[in-house]
């Protein structure tokens, strides 16, 4: 059984008035001459003119390293991906600013590292008693996780951080939540798939100047924030979903059976605190290990499973035959690492494996494999989330969970589910399959990943188990869409949260990027899980 219908979002511009189509339409040069002058001389001349009684505000793209010198490429794996070209991005954002808020000034720079921030941020300073070159406030975009907006707050002025999606999200969101936390009073934030939703947030700035002060303008961003929300509406009803799960007590019994096998680099304090709190043992195992058996698998055996997989799959993009054989041997050394240890789940350290060929096939689809068998396939050898997987497939009686990094879209009150690991039976091995795609691996483009188009209108459960510190990070939402945005990884699974959206910005500073979501409305199963432990939950929306 498939399921029938199943929409895709797909990709879109931003929605401002000045659409990228409108700015590349004669070339990105053409583009870039209209709407940020020469940008590799730059760095940080004045764009636009204007009087000094304007507020003039320092647009700031912060990369990271993985940037070309000019800040314009994306020179090795990461989000959005390796050769990605920034500068249409910059010349869209910097042309809607100007056009939306027309009052102020836009001064263009970005950094790829901190000593370029704090060279900029000093230069400001230098024209601090200058009316006609003084800055008033910042806007800064992450373009990778290169902390630049502390520096920024550190100069007192109003700061709004951006973020922009599918790209450097992992800087946004910890950020955020941790300035948050610190009560920063000069710090604002904006995170929409919308340029008009940054341009809205930054037209705020004047009321800075104010008697209400810095204050004044974050509190006028947040309701900029929380209008947008608001005026999205979602029929929050859900499809019938039956779940069969089991009692809290055979829960806990069950559990003590369990082992997880770790690829590397897995804590002696995390491996201890999963014995103690849950009876889950964690065994840290080589490389070397697993690469053995990879080279060792039965190769008619691999051929066997790569049939299946283009038999089954709407299609394969740009992945040949031997990387599909290759990453049929993978899912068989890991299958066989898990009989050979009596475990039921396995993580891998794949991204560091892979670059630093430890190892040479992404373990991507042998996850897919082991998921719709009721196994456990973990990304980036991530503990945490492997051991909520093993404690919610247990739960659920085969469930599979999709381990991702989120992403927030006030534009469309929605929570991104991204990653390139996810199987295609949700509701567990025996039940029904939705279409999945092969594709390469999105941040460098190369090995094979999973694009699984999941079901929409049901309820879903994500959260995060941390036994060390007895606490479980836990939201709803229900399943809306699916995204085939280039940026970022494959399978992206739009979901609307239950509860305040505002708050899902506040947790990602202690608990990290990653997210398990489960299909089903698993509240009273995991808060009876907690009570039963005496570990707290904390619901962040």
């Amino acid at each position: 059984m498939k399921f029938p219908n199943l929409p895709i979002n797909q990709p879109r511009c931003t929605g401002c008035d000045i659409s990228r189509r409108s700015i590349l339409a004669a070339g990105f040069a053409a583009g870039c001459a209209a709407c940020l002058g020469d940008l590799s001389p730059f760095k940080n001349s004045a764009i636009g003119q204007g009087t000094s009684e304007k507020v003039r505000i320092r647009l700031l793209f912060a990369n990271d390293w993985r940037f070309s010198d000019d800040g314009a490429i994306i020179t090795s794996a990461g989000w959005p991906y390796v050769g990605y070209d920034y500068r249409p991005i910059q010349a869209e954002t910097l042309a809607a600013l100007r056009d939306g808020c027309r009052n102020m000034e836009f001064v263009f720079s970005f950094a790829n590292t901190p000593e370029q921030t704090q060279e900029i941020i000093s230069a400001d300073s230098a024209a601090e008693n200058d009316p006609a070159n003084r800055i008033d406030g910042y806007i800064v975009v992450t373009g990778g996780i290169l902390d630049a907006i502390n520096p920024v707050l550190d100069t007192g002025k109003p700061a709004i951080l951006s973020d922009f999606l599918y790209t450097g999200t992992l800087g946004f969101v910890t950020f955020t939540a941790g300035l948050i936390r610190a009560g920063k009073p000069n710090f604002a934030y904006m995170s929409s798939n919308r340029l008009e939703d940054l341009v809205a947030a930054a037209s705020c700035f004047p009321i800075a100047k104010g008697p209400g002060g810095n204050k004044a303008f974050v509190d006028a961003v947040a309701k900029v924030r929380r209008d947008i929300v608001a005026g999205v509406r979602v029929d929050m009803k859900c499809t019938e979903d039956t779940l069969d799960i089991l009692s809290t007590d055979d829960l806990l019994k069950e559990l003590k059976t369990k082992k997880i096998l770790a690829y590397e680099g897995t804590s002696p304090e995390f491996i201890a605190a999963s014995k103690e709190t849950l009876g889950i043992e964690v065994l840290n195992r080589p490389f070397t290990e697993l690469n053995d058996l990879w080279d060792k698998a039965d190769k008619n055996r691999a051929q066997e499973i790569l049939n299946k997989w283009k038999k089954e799959t709407v299609s394969i993009v740009d992945v040949p035959d031997e990387v599909l054989e290759a990453s049929a041997r993978m899912y068989l050394a890991m299958k066989q690492a898990l009989q050979n240890h009596n475990a039921c789940g396995i993580t891998v350290n794949c991204l560091g494996g892979f670059y630093g060929k430890h190892i040479f096939a992404y373990p991507c689809l042998g996850f897919h494999e082991l998921l719709n068998e009721g196994l456990i396939g973990a990304c980036e050898c991530d503990v945490v989330s492997t051991l909520t997987m093993v404690v919610m497939t247990t739960l659920t009686k085969g469930r599979p969970g999709f381990i991702s990094d989120p992403v927030l879209d006030v534009s469309t009150k929605q929570i991104i589910y991204a990653h390139c690991v996810a199987g295609n039976k949700v509701f567990g091995p025996q039940g029904p399959t939705n279409p999945f795609m092969i594709m390469t691996h999105s941040e460098d483009r190369q090995g094979a990943s999973v694009r699984s188009i999941l079901p929409l209108g049901y309820m879903t459960t994500s959260l995060e188990m941390q036994p060390e510190r007895k606490e479980i990070v836990f939201h709803q939402a229900k399943a809306v869409a699916n995204s085939t945005e280039d940026r970022a990884c494959r399978t992206k699974l739009c979901a609307v949260p239950v509860g305040d959206y505002e708050k899902l910005f506040t947790e990602w500073d202690r608990w990290g990027w990653h997210r398990v979501t489960y299909y089903g409305d698993l509240k009273e199963a995991v808060f009876a899980f907690a009570h039963a432990l005496g570990w707290k939950v904390i619901t962040e929306a």
